[in-house]
């Protein structure tokens, strides 16, 4: 119990890193801030008038790639950041295994995952409600509920969110540079459909394996088969892998890395 107890000081402590920092909070507000400037201008279309509450809170879910971005940037610091800064000595004289302490960095960056996914969901439904009125929906099915198909679209971008964020999680563990770990977080997230277009299943029956290909789970919403008899649980198990090896070689890199280079 005491192990536990000190183990979620640990995680405690660093959420503490995450939240004391005006960085964090500003991006917070700005992630607000756009969805109340967005609404506002959805309001002023020529097609307002149309739009129900659900309808603008679908709308504004494009905004979710500042979630996306946000999370990355705060994977790619939190390891990253105690060697640029040279706190990583402190850190690993202390008694706790570099299992713990990297596993305390894992679990503190999909808090904050959770908790901006929160916000976002939160803000959007609070602008589109204020904004627009709630009446039914004409871009959802009859007879569905969109708040059931908005979290599910959520849920589809949420998965996509931590594959990058793990991503950029290792990244910032193997070379210890905050700045490559953005970078190529920021070309996975917006190149992945471009070579998804350039290396289709079909042509290459290799590509269904890439980490590209496999993302964006919503494409087979409604038991859809996608390019090459691809399906979902093929794509779930193919992101798993590439998570496990995320983590793999985060940890690998983490217990063999010389504090003192």
């Amino acid at each position: 119990m005491e192990k536990l107890s000190n183990f979620l000081m640990l995680v405690q402590n660093e959420n503490m890193k995450i939240y004391r920092r005006v960085r964090t909070w500003i991006m917070v507000a700005l992630l607000i801030f756009l969805s109340i400037v967005f609404g506002s201008l959805f309001s002023l279309g020529d097609d307002s008038s149309s739009l129900s509450a659900w309808d603008a809170v679908d709308q504004l879910s494009f905004l979710y790639y500042l979630v996306s971005i946000f999370s990355a940037v705060i994977a790619a610091d939190i390891v990253a950041g105690e060697f640029t800064w040279g706190t990583i000595k402190l850190l690993l004289i202390r008694p706790w295994t570099r299992t713990k302490v990297l596993t305390s960095k894992l679990l503190a960056v999909l808090i904050f995952t959770l908790f901006m996914t929160v916000v976002f969901f939160a803000s959007t439904v609070v602008v589109s409600f204020l904004i627009f009125p709630n009446v039914p929906s004409d871009l959802f099915p009859q007879g569905s509920s969109p708040l059931s198909s908005i979290l599910e679209n959520l849920l589809y971008s949420y998965i996509d969110l931590l594959v990058i964020t793990l991503f950029s999680f290792m990244l910032s563990t193997v070379f210890r540079s905050s700045g490559i770990a953005i970078g190529l977080s920021m070309f996975i997230l917006f190149a992945g459909n471009i070579f998804s277009m350039l290396f289709n299943p079909i042509r290459f029956p290799w590509a269904k394996y890439m980490l590209f290909t496999n993302m964006n789970l919503s494409k087979y919403r409604g038991g859809q088969v996608g390019p090459a008899g691809m399906t979902m649980e093929f794509s779930a198990v193919i992101l798993a892998g590439y998570v496990l090896l995320f983590l793999a070689i985060a940890w690998f890199v983490f217990k063999k890395r010389d504090v003192a280079a």
